[in-house]
């Protein structure tokens, strides 16, 4: 099983976390699954960016976005090399670390 290490976030999972899934889950799922409140406007279905992450290690062994994926992300706040939204991100074998991004562009939240 792999594991995931989730860097701190102030709101969402301040002291970090370390979890251990199944391969073929998204991220997003991954990460509610075990507690970690990730947002997910658009009920995972790649309309929002809501669900943006950084995989900051572990990248290579996930599957490339989509077209549709990558045009999401263009909005995303603080975009860069390492951005996917968890829910198109599905987890292989390979251990990852992953950071929440600090802010999102959008306004409406399904935690809120």
């Amino acid at each position: 099983m792999p594991e995931i290490i989730i860097l701190p976030h102030e709101e969402i999972c301040p002291e970090g976390a370390v979890v251990k899934v199944e391969p073929g889950i998204s991220l997003c799922d991954a990460l509610l699954s075990n507690g970690i409140e990730i947002e997910h406007a658009c009920e995972k279905s790649c309309a929002c960016t809501t669900c943006h992450v950084y995989v900051r290690e572990g990248i290579d062994s996930l599957e490339e976005s989509s077209e549709d994926e990558d045009d999401y992300l263009d909005k995303a706040w603080g975009l860069d090399m390492d951005s996917r939204l968890s829910c198109q991100a599905i987890v292989g074998d390979e251990p990852l670390v992953i950071e929440i991004p600090k802010y999102t562009i959008n306004m409406v939240s399904e935690i809120h």
